[in-house]
């Protein structure tokens, strides 16, 4: 049986001028040991659920595999409760928290080395605009939407957080239509994590590049948010909170349209503007 994402710990609260004994749900955070092939790639701070959507995100977005036809199976713990039926999945063969992506000799590339991912920082190895730039092609001018349609996504992303209801503690990534229409949608204590879950979905349904999608993400969009987008061919990218100096760098040199501090009847655009109906240059 999987493990809860919001476990309940006892704990003390104070009110007012006494203390109460309660139990508590917290966001789950435990490690992820990534095995390629049998062999240590990276440690993954998430919250655990959608592993193989996880594992398989992160392997697409750092170019270890192009396809889904380049996977010939997962192994991942009984204990986690997944099954995949796109790909061959076998069980009680790993340890718990651990999962072994199995691909064919030649595809993608090799990393030189091991990865590691915390919670907080899903950058894994790529730490320049211009490395990225040799993975990843400028994005393709995608969709151009309603400027309006955007600041509901935002609820829409907020009504979806189940476990974040429970504990305060996730953030969400949503994948949307170019009509605003909810696709996917999946928390995790990393918001870099909940977007691999997502772009891991998108490439196990058949459907990476992502180049027709919006991306929505609760928090700040930093590089590593970005990155992941460009490397899921998504070309519009909305938060919540507010990007940061190298995520627009990253943006404008792919041509992906970054909307930060969306609220509910506005947001800044930092670059890409031109696929947004509707929006007109401010008065001088």
């Amino acid at each position: 049986m999987a493990r809860p994402q919001a476990p309940r710990i006892p704990i003390s609260r104070w009110r007012g001028r006494a203390w109460e004994h309660v139990d508590d749900a917290v966001a789950a955070e435990e490690p992820l040991q990534l095995l390629l092939n049998g062999e240590p790639l990276s440690i993954v701070m998430r919250t655990p659920g959608h592993d193989i959507e996880l594992a398989l995100g992160l392997l697409s977005a750092e170019h270890v595999i192009g396809s889904l036809a380049e996977v010939t199976g997962v192994r991942i713990s009984a204990e986690s409760g997944e099954r995949e039926d796109r790909v061959p999945v076998t069980d009680d063969i790993v340890e718990s928290n651990q999962i072994d992506v199995r691909v064919r000799d030649g595809a993608g590339r090799r990393p030189e080395r091991s990865f590691l991912s915390s919670s907080a920082c899903g950058v894994c190895g790529a730490t320049t605009v211009e490395s990225l730039a040799h993975d990843h092609a400028p994005l393709a001018d995608g969709p151009r939407v309603e400027a309006a349609m955007l600041p509901p996504l935002a609820q829409q992303l907020r009504g979806g957080q189940r476990v974040f209801d429970a504990t305060g503690g996730l953030h969400a990534a949503g994948l949307f239509t170019a009509g605003g229409e909810l696709v996917t949608l999946r928390e995790d204590i990393g918001r870099h994590n909940a977007v691999d879950k997502v772009a891991g979905r998108a490439l196990l349904d058949g459907h990476l590049p992502l180049s027709t999608s919006l991306l929505a993400v609760s928090g700040r969009a930093g590089y590593e948010v970005v990155q992941k987008a460009v490397a899921a061919g998504i070309p519009i990218l909305v938060a919540v909170g507010a990007p940061s100096s190298l995520a627009v760098a990253t943006a404008l040199r792919f041509g992906l349209t970054l909307v930060g501090f969306l609220r509910d009847d506005r947001f800044n655009v930092y670059s890409g503007q031109e696929r947004l109906v509707g929006l007109h240059a401010p008065v001088a």
